[in-house]
């Protein structure tokens, strides 16, 4: 029972990082209906902004989240409104094709700034834990994993509550009707793209906290924010927290089969996500569009 009490922790820690990813990737998705392979570039991105705060003005990475916000936000605007605005109602795969080039332009760029290297924060507080009984929770997953729920609560407070994410979700649900009564599009676009990839540069932070990075370490969060989502279901916020958290548990649990490393907790989470596919499309939380 202890050991099942820790792994239930260690799980829901876990998915913290899997609900920052997973919540600007879904949007993006949901709104822009572009599945964004340049998504974990973005996340290296904000990783390197705090892994830089950190070494050299001694920042606090949890500080320098907002910093990672902004810069993400700025480019991501930049980014749709210059480049990806143009092929905006194009087919999926010229988005796709689109996305991809300009992940490898990111990661190239990486490379080229900060090399090949790993690159770890390892703040004061890195190794220590709250003690809780026979319970440790690391102080940096927490962290990691409040930030993440507050995050996504941000989130869900701005597409419900002010007038540009009401705007959004318009342009998401009928993006010619939202034409229609006024709204400008390519501005709207360029908002929630910049919204998903400042979401993206927290969850890089939050990452350096957790393992060492890499250029190319954000290219398996975007797989994992992709799956997240079809796990939650797209287009709620809520459904990407609950889908986060449960891939946080599987991989845990997964990991903690004897001898299995990471095989076991892959091979369940996308088995499940196909599961998820063929009995509910529209994902546990999910409704259908």
């Amino acid at each position: 029972m202890v050991n099942f009490l820790q792994l239930l922790v260690l799980g829901l820690l876990a998915g913290g990082v899997y609900v920052g990813v997973g919540v600007g990737f879904g949007l993006v998705w949901g709104v822009l209906n572009i599945v964004n392979l340049a998504h974990g570039a973005l996340v290296m991105v904000g990783g390197y902004l705090t892994w830089t705060l950190f070494t050299r003005l001694g920042l606090d990475p949890f500080l320098s989240l907002p910093l990672d916000a902004l810069l993400l936000f700025t480019i991501g605007y930049l980014l749709q409104r210059g480049v990806i605005n143009r092929v905006i109602r194009a087919p999926l795969l010229f988005t796709f094709l689109l996305t991809f080039g300009v992940n490898l332009v990111v990661i190239n760029l990486l490379l080229l700034l900060f090399k090949s290297d790993f690159r770890s924060v390892t703040p004061s507080y890195a190794g220590a834990g709250l003690e809780l009984g026979v319970l440790v929770i690391p102080f940096t997953r927490l962290g990691a994993l409040v930030v993440a729920l507050l995050l996504a609560a941000g989130l869900a407070f701005v597409l419900n509550r002010t007038r540009t994410g009401l705007a959004i979700q318009a342009v998401g649900a009928d993006r010619d009707a939202a034409q229609l009564v006024g709204i400008d599009l390519r501005h709207t676009y360029a908002l929630t793209f910049a919204l998903g990839a400042a979401c993206a540069g927290v969850a890089g932070g939050l990452i350096t906290l957790i393992q060492a990075i890499t250029p190319t370490a954000g290219e398996p969060y975007t797989l994992q924010a992709f799956v997240v989502v079809i796990l939650g279901g797209l287009g709620r916020v809520t459904a990407t927290v609950a889908g986060g958290l449960l891939f946080g548990l599987i991989e845990v649990f997964g990991q903690s089969i004897p001898g299995s490393g990471s095989v076991y907790a892959n091979a369940i989470a996308f088995g499940l996500l196909v599961l998820v596919l063929i009995l509910r499309p529209q994902g546990l939380m999910g409704r259908l569009r």
